[in-house]
């Protein structure tokens, strides 16, 4: 049965789009948590179009299950989370004109920089987890990077027509597999909503979901706390097969 992550950048992006103080992820993660979360998770932007630094500083004293900081592969990131100790971090692909996350890290391309990377946080009592695509040759690369863990990029199939769906998941299913032979554990994520989420949900082996947008938008209707519970219900509960035309 997996768990659920709640990513609440999107709240922040409300709060930033008039520069003000509300609403205040901080004090709205409660909500979340309240609503069943197992975890928070924010994505620390290098240009901060959303978390701020106070955000992760606040979450990290403030969070009583776990928080999962995501964050671009550089120095200036790394500097933060050896300073903020989150759970975890979850190292991402981070490109400035992009809107989300559009595909998963080249941890192959990487190699001793990753790894070395991968080693400091790790030796400071941080678990990282790579963002990757369901693809061998990535998996194989994050387990020789050290990681103890990786988070399956689910946006192919999100964003596939309800037709093609079982194809993706199918891929998703084979990295599954292959990172558990490789040792790794695994959570997934990007682009579930409440339609698609269930098949993903019941892929054995995967321990984690990390949803945000969709949670975040179901909570305009009908509240923060609630939208948690609904998608929590789905995760942990799942059925095999998507609703029909309801996916992608």
């Amino acid at each position: 049965m997996a768990s659920l992550g709640v990513n609440i950048d999107h709240l922040a992006t409300v709060r930033q789009a008039r520069r003000t103080v509300e609403p205040d992820p901080v004090t709205l993660a409660l909500l979340a948590e309240l609503g069943g979360a197992d975890g928070i998770t924010v994505h620390l932007r290098e240009d901060r179009r959303h978390i701020q630094d106070r955000d992760v500083e606040l979450l990290r004293a403030t969070v009583r299950s776990r928080l999962n900081l995501e964050m671009a592969a550089t120095d200036a990131m790394e500097a933060v989370a050896l300073r903020v100790r989150p759970a975890m971090v979850t190292l991402v692909p981070e490109r400035r004109e992009e809107v989300t996350t559009e595909g998963g890290l080249d941890a192959a391309g990487q190699g001793n920089v990753l790894q070395g990377r991968v080693q400091r946080l790790q030796s400071a009592g941080i678990p990282v987890s790579l963002f990757i695509d369901p693809d061998g040759r990535q998996i194989d690369a994050a387990a020789a990077s050290g990681s103890r863990w990786i988070e399956l990029h689910t946006g192919r199939y999100a964003d596939a027509p309800w037709a093609d769906q079982p194809t993706e998941l199918a891929r998703l299913e084979k990295a599954c597999d292959l990172a558990r032979q490789r040792g790794l554990r695994v959570n997934a994520g990007h682009g579930l909503t409440y339609q698609n989420v269930e098949p993903v949900a019941a892929m054995a082996g995967v321990e984690e979901l990390n949803i945000g947008h969709t949670i975040i938008a179901r909570a305009l209707a009908v509240g923060l706390t609630e939208a948690v519970r609904e998608m929590k219900r789905l995760v942990t509960s799942p059925r095999r097969e998507p609703l029909f035309g309801l996916g992608g």
